[in-house]
């Protein structure tokens, strides 16, 4: 299956979705703040991003548009994950850079299904 790097600092969020990714059989690398995801992302080359967009030391907003202006990573999709449900975040996160925009709490289904689709289009 796909290499997935998941950026969230919330321990909770960070352990659920892990261990459901890695049932579904996905290889996932985990950061705990934004830099450390921008590091992993140039390091591990991921085949798509979980990222968590309020985030210490560096923001998930930050930290999509350094993963989005690195050649090696600029088409890695990012599925920017947030509790900011208000008009005009899902704008703020795709105009970062991000692919997709999925709200919290996760609903899993739902998110694997954005997850599947975007690995698809980026096999393609």
């Amino acid at each position: 299956m796909a290499k997935i790097l998941l950026v969230e600092d919330n321990e909770m969020n960070r352990d659920m979705l892990s261990r459901r990714l890695t049932r579904k059989g996905h290889e996932v690398f985990i950061a705990v703040d934004g830099a450390e995801g921008v590091s992993m992302a140039l390091a591990k080359v991921p085949d798509l991003i979980l990222m968590d967009m309020n985030l210490p030391v560096l923001d998930g907003w930050q930290a999509t548009q350094q993963i989005k202006a690195a050649a090696e990573t600029s088409t890695i999709p990012v599925i920017a994950l947030t509790a900011h449900a208000m008009t005009g975040d899902r704008e703020k996160c795709m105009k970062a850079g991000c692919d997709d925009y999925d709200t919290k709490p996760v609903e899993f289904p739902r998110l694997l299904g954005k997850i599947e689709t975007l690995l698809k289009k980026a096999m393609q």
